[in-house]
């Protein structure tokens, strides 16, 4: 019905950069807030950044000033632009939406199957 397709994941050295998106597709009226959590091994899921349909964000203080999100309404699309990447910023990050569908009109909490990010030392 709705789906979100990740892309962007890699390995990258420390200090390096690398981009995510994320593309939502399905009977889509509109979607109000998206996001980012990410999951190292062993660990749980844990929140990264939120934007919201208006385009205020918001982030976890461990990627403050390092990870901007950001999304373009017009392709149901949130990226997630991740600077000065550490080792410990290393997991699978998924995606989030909150959905409106069209008929029948129901609100859906969405996630990605997940994008692997490595960054080495």
């Amino acid at each position: 019905q709705v789906q979100l397709v990740e892309s962007g994941g890699g390995l990258v050295q420390a200090g390096g950069s690398l981009r995510l998106s994320c593309a939502a597709s399905g009977s889509i009226s509109r979607i109000h807030a998206m996001g980012w959590y990410r999951q190292a091994p062993g660990k749980q899921r844990e929140w990264v950044a939120t934007i919201t349909s208006t385009g205020s964000t918001s982030s976890a203080d461990s990627v403050k000033g390092r990870f901007t999100i950001s999304r373009d309404n017009a392709k149901n699309t949130v990226y997630l632009q991740m600077n000065s990447l550490k080792p410990e910023d290393t997991a699978v990050y998924y995606c989030n939406a909150v959905v409106v569908t069209t008929v029948p009109v129901t609100y859906l909490e969405v996630w990605g199957q997940g994008t692997q990010v490595t960054v080495s030392s």
